[in-house]
């Protein structure tokens, strides 16, 4: 209904920016976008650490997940870690499902995440900070992103943004 064969083929309209990463999720298996084919990505960039900026945005996307009710089946939120440091798959397993949003968490080796976070546009910088677990803490771009079921960037939603504003966007995208 909301899918999309996976088999179909790419074409010269497509947008350029596309979700590409292979990461590692939090029970140990690699991933790609590939595995997510045919699905709405909802897409995070943050660190199991943060303060505010990431359980917020996360427990609005639960909210989200939630108001889509049996839609949710066609949505996989997905959590990138910008600190391979700290956030191993075991660290991701006990974060991502306090959120019961179906939320996959990802990490890789820090060079897996730079590109990762290249292809995405997104900014993230280790801050020393005394009082930090660790001495450090991240910076980093705030915003969550879209993506089609073809892998095709949609939107952002800015930090901040009601979870009832990005739920009424994206039913309206599902049932277009």
């Amino acid at each position: 209904m909301w899918g999309i064969d996976p088999t179909e083929t790419a074409t010269p309209q497509d947008p350029a920016f596309r979700a590409v990463f292979e990461l590692t999720d939090h029970t140990g298996m690699v991933r790609t976008q590939d595995d997510f084919a045919g699905q709405w990505m909802l897409v995070f960039f943050g660190f199991t650490n943060c303060p505010d900026v990431c359980p917020t945005t996360l427990a609005e996307v639960a909210a989200v997940m939630e108001g889509l009710g049996p839609d949710a089946s066609f949505v996989q939120p997905l959590f990138i870690s910008i600190d391979p440091a700290r956030d191993g798959p075991q660290a991701l397993a006990e974060f991502v499902p306090q959120f019961d949003a179906g939320i996959i968490g990802l990490t890789g080796t820090p060079e897996q995440i730079e590109r990762t976070a290249e292809g995405f546009y997104i900014f993230y910088e280790k801050v020393a900070e005394a009082a930090a677990p660790g001495g450090y803490t991240m910076g980093h771009s705030s915003q969550l992103f879209l993506f089609g079921p073809k892998g095709d960037f949609l939107t952002t939603y800015a930090y901040g943004t009601p979870a009832e504003d990005i739920l009424a966007d994206l039913t309206g995208r599902l049932r277009q």
